[in-house]
């Protein structure tokens, strides 16, 4: 493929700590000797922090391979993990790999028939699912799960968060297992009971030690399955060697060692934060697990991570959290707080440009702190020295808002099949509304129609089972075709959108839907947005409002008390919506302009399908749901 030298970027061989490692188990037994009793993860229980080391860590996976093995786990089976973020996930994944298994990760939050198509699709041997709720989810399709041979559960008993169908506050395995299938169900405290009998055999913990050895960089590490954003999810096939490349150019770039500890509540069938799980590993820091995304406010002051990594959906929310207390505070304190960014605003520049602050700068900066950044700072735990952020586009403006507050947000971009980043801002070496450099030992290029392309051993095997969605993914010459389109600027890339939702009007225009939803999000009131044209005569909107901001405006209206579908067919409300997409009209050509757009009454969600996992809006699934909404602003 010819391309221009400006549109290829390498991101060079770096420097690395991962030894010789050969597989990640190995990278695993390193830190286990390195670090020991060191406290490696803390989680919430009964209202108290707990607290494990490296030592725990290794003494659970070492039992979990046993208990697999007692099952007939081989080397090459797959394993599926149905749980949420929380420590026995991370125990489950080292004690599946140790096993010489391959771990496939569930989100939580999948419906039955999704849950379904991934077992039968990784033929899957063995499922650890969290509690009752999720072992339900696969009991009715015990029939046509052909491969599985059984489900360990992690959790009892589990209290609901309302009562079900049947009255109850609380639901146990017993309550979702019938008696004819109990044989099928155990505990992870019964498989890990058989697991330590083993081990205490002659020869046994030895011999597993060995199989270890046998685990090459080509050996499957594992599959994880896209989150079906455009279509059916498909199994991206990650190796050992994909898993020691994105440690080994993480390791170069992010600063955060033994004495650092991040908030966690990424879910881990998500390659981003299994990523963090790896890096974390290897640099020997701490992991707290937060309780929920609710209960993250309160875990952040508990907490006070050294840095943390987001979804910029989470970081969109106290964004305009921050935005929806200063529209409510009294004029005196609107001013201060305006002034105070005002000041924030001139030291970022300076920053970005490294320049130096100067006496009086320094002194106004200050001052800004004290009145109103430190509030932000103690909200978010104040010992924060940088955030990540990736899984989809953040806003240039949200980025610039928090680091006018003090705060840097590196952002990164990859995908599930580039094993989590390919590139990524750093402390030091960042350009907001960019995401950064090539990783070390990457190449990307941009293909003639804009496309990304990035080639290393960061990147998939494949799609499992599937050599022509395979063959389609990754040419001849080992690029991989992204689908995203970007540019670089100043030898780092800049994402402008999806292949496929570049929106071609009727026309022949090219749009890109994400700047014009992005610059919405950023508004106060405006929680979701998705943009559509494709072969029709002009833009139009789908638009969610963010509640609680909505509600504290509509006190001093004089609409106090009124549901959000009484809201969002109010006038005033109408009116507050369009006045943000006629300031969104007048920079953008008439081509790219909205002239049309619909408030629905409740946001997106997972629950009700609109949203990934990762809180990306699934654009074919919504178009779909609001068809007939989206026509009637085309009728006439």
């Amino acid at each position: 493929m010819a391309l221009a030298t400006s549109d290829r970027l390498g991101g060079g061989d770096g420097v690395t700590q991962v030894a010789a490692a050969r597989n990640a188990i190995e990278l695993f037994r390193d830190r286990v000797q390195k670090s020991g009793n060191a406290t490696v993860m803390r989680w919430k229980a009964g209202g108290a922090w707990r607290e494990s080391s490296w030592l725990d860590w290794d003494r659970a996976s070492r039992e979990l391979a046993a208990g697999l093995a007692s099952l007939g786990v081989v080397t090459g089976d797959r394993v599926c993990l149905l749980a949420g973020t929380r420590p026995e996930w991370l125990e489950c994944d080292v004690g599946i790999l140790m096993a010489g298994a391959v771990t496939v990760p569930i989100y939580q939050s999948n419906m039955p028939h999704e849950c379904e198509y991934v077992l039968n699709d990784a033929g899957a041997k063995v499922l650890f699912a969290e509690n009752a709720e999720q072992v339900r989810k696969v009991i009715a399709a015990r029939a046509t799960l052909a491969s599985l041979t059984r489900v360990v559960y992690f959790d009892e008993r589990q209290r609901l968060e309302k009562p079900d169908a049947e009255g109850r506050t609380e639901l146990s395995i017993s309550d979702v297992v019938p008696e004819h299938a109990r044989d099928w169900v155990m505990s992870s405290a019964e498989l890990r009971e058989r697991g330590r009998a083993l081990l205490a055999e002659p020869g046994r913990s030895e011999a597993m030690q060995q199989g270890w050895l046998e685990i090459g960089p080509d050996h499957l590490f594992t599959i994880v399955y896209t989150s079906g954003t455009t279509g059916p999810p498909k199994g991206v096939v990650l190796t050992h060697k994909s898993v020691l490349a994105e440690c080994r150019a993480l390791e170069s770039i992010l600063p955060f060692g033994e004495r650092d500890e991040q908030l966690l509540f990424l879910p881990l069938a998500h390659i981003f934060a299994k990523a963090l799980e790896w890096a974390t590993i290897l640099r020997g820091s701490r992991i707290a697990f937060a309780e929920s995304i609710p209960q993250l406010k309160a875990n952040l002051a508990e907490v006070q991570p050294t840095f943390m990594c987001s979804v910029p959906r989470v970081l969109e929310k106290v964004y305009l959290g921050i935005l929806g207390g200063r529209n409510a505070a009294p004029p005196l304190r609107q001013k201060i707080f305006d002034w105070a960014f005002s000041v924030g605003r001139e030291v970022s520049a300076r920053q970005q440009q490294q320049q130096p602050l100067g006496r009086f700068l320094e002194t106004k900066r200050a001052l800004a702190h004290r009145l109103v950044f430190h509030k932000i700072h103690a909200a978010l735990g104040g010992r924060l020295r940088f955030m990540v952020s990736g899984g989809a586009p953040l806003s240039k403006e949200i980025a610039e808002f928090f680091h006018a507050a003090g705060i840097l947000i590196c952002e990164g971009w990859g995908l599930t099949e580039t094993c989590a980043a390919a590139t990524v801002n750093q402390p030091g070496d960042y350009a907001f509304g960019t995401v950064g450099r090539p990783v070390p030992g990457t190449e990307v290029v941009i293909a003639p129609d804009g496309e990304i392309l990035v080639r290393g051993d960061i990147v998939m095997k494949g799609y499992y089972n599937k050599p022509e969605a395979t063959a389609e993914a990754i040419d001849a010459e080992g690029w991989f075709h992204t689908g995203d389109i970007g540019v670089f600027e100043s030898g780092r890339l800049k994402i402008t959108d999806r292949k496929k939702d570049i929106i071609v009007n009727a026309g022949g225009k090219n749009i890109a839907p994400q700047n014009l939803e992005n610059f919405l999000k950023a508004t106060p009131y405006i929680s979701q947005v998705m943009v559509h044209g494709d072969r029709r005569p002009y833009l139009v909107a789908l638009v969610t409002l963010n509640e609680e901001n909505l509600k504290k405006w509509a006190e001093g209206q004089g609409l106090a008390g009124k549901s959000m579908a009484a809201l969002v067919d109010d006038e005033r409300v109408i009116s507050l919506v369009q006045g943000y997409i006629d300031q969104l009209n007048a920079r953008e050509p008439s081509y790219s302009s909205i002239k049309k757009m619909k408030i629905l009454p409740s946001d997106f969600s997972q629950e009700t399908g609109e949203l990934t996992p990762t809180l990306k809006v699934k654009r074919k699934f919504t178009y779909q749901k609001f068809e007939q909404l989206v026509d009637s602003m085309y009728a006439g």
